[in-house]
């Protein structure tokens, strides 16, 4: 079987929104107007946490997709004040979040038990606030939201080849500027975390054979698999990475943006950015390289993304292991295509309302599980009911 990025075609039911005229659609998106509408035509859960769980109306996949946001539209008018990752969100929220999370990836585990039927991921695909919101590829809902999707293989396995040239196909072996430069750096600052639950993955062993995705980046393996997920110390490990990531990245930049520049105010590990980072000739010659092209390159330094941006997953590879990655996010990518998946959504309604009993039969199943859990009240819909 050939290896390599596979393009599938997901239909959709268009939805009915007209966005007020002089606005943009990922401004519009951003309105409460919006968010009432996904909650009361699509919305499955909410908690007092705020935490909404929602059919996702233009999704990924219409085998099993949903998404879980912390839908501040209402107590944030700002979107720019919004949080737009799990380091941002109060510990309370966090905590059930979690708990959300390791119900939902248990229900897929359990409902497709074969990794060579099924692709299960979880995760979030993040932007920093202080991101334009009206940049190209900005997310159309500026609030955390993470996606739990499932793809099924027989389908990949037909699907067209993805254009490997595919700017949105952004993994760390081809097109990171961690990876084209720092890779050793990136790697040995990452091993320097302390996890009791993580395990560094050897090389290859993450990749999905289908696509050969995702390539190069640093993952680690999850032992005692969806079990562990139930585990508080697992959850705080997760965390681990997604700082670990933060401090590498804002390190980086500032050095890019300031020669010299010190240790970033409210970072997570200084010390390991002192002895790991700012002595270390590769990453700052490669800081020095972006600088120097940052003024002599209008177009190029307009591109640079100064504040963090990332993909973190969990998902399951070929052996049947559950994986945890993170990538730094390109601008415009989906969080699929991580895994070398690209989704060409298509406006057709027939086509979807065919996939669409078995899609909320499986949604409301794992409502179920959440709501036995104390983790919100259904909520009801056109659609279903709240029970």
């Amino acid at each position: 079987m050939q290896s390599g990025p596979r393009e599938i075609v997901t239909p959709f039911r268009p939805i009915p929104l007209d966005v007020p005229e002089g606005m943009a659609p990922n401004e519009f998106f951003n309105s409460t107007e919006n968010l009432n509408d996904l909650s009361n035509n699509n919305g499955l859960l909410r908690n007092p946490e705020h935490l909404l769980l929602y059919r996702k109306a233009l999704g990924h996949s219409n085998e099993f997709d949903t998404s879980i946001i912390f839908n501040t539209s209402e107590c944030i008018l700002d979107p720019l004040g919004r949080p737009v990752r799990r380091t941002q969100v109060p510990e309370v929220t966090k905590h059930v979040w979690n708990r959300m999370n390791q119900i939902i990836i248990e229900y897929m585990v359990e409902k497709y038990p074969d990794p060579d039927e099924a692709l299960i991921l979880a995760g979030e695909a993040s932007l920093d606030a202080t991101w334009p919101l009206t940049s190209p590829g900005v997310p159309s809902i500026r609030m955390l939201h993470n996606h739990f999707i499932v793809f099924n293989k027989e389908q990949l396995r037909k699907a067209e080849f993805a254009d490997p040239k595919n700017p949105n196909l952004t993994d760390g072996g081809q097109h990171s500027l961690f990876q084209a430069y720092m890779r050793d750096v990136y790697s040995h600052f990452f091993d320097s975390l302390d996890f009791k639950i993580l395990k560094p993955t050897s090389r290859g062993s993450s990749k999905i054979e289908l696509t050969g995705y995702p390539q190069g980046l640093p993952s680690w393996k999850i032992q005692g698999g969806v079990d562990a997920l139930k585990d508080i110390q697992f959850w705080k490990e997760y965390d681990q990475i997604l700082k670990g990531f933060l401090d590498f990245y804002r390190s980086f930049f500032s050095q890019v943006s300031t020669r010299n520049a010190p240790i970033p105010k409210d970072s997570y590990f200084p010390d390991l950015i002192e002895s790991k980072l700012l002595f270390n000739n590769d990453f700052l010659s490669a800081a020095k390289m972006v600088r120097d092209q940052c003024i002599t390159d209008a177009k190029y330094a307009n591109a640079i993304r100064w504040q963090p941006a990332f993909k973190q997953l969990i998902y399951r590879n070929d052996d049947g292991d559950l994986i945890v990655t993170i990538s730094q996010n390109s601008i415009g990518n989906a969080i699929t295509e991580l895994l070398g998946v690209v989704v060409k959504r298509t406006p057709d309604a027939e086509a979807y309302e065919k996939d669409e009993p078995a899609l909320i039969e499986k949604l409301l199943d794992v409502r179920k599980r959440l709501i036995h859990a104390d983790l919100g009240d259904g909520i009801a819909t056109p659609f279903w009911p709240a029970e």
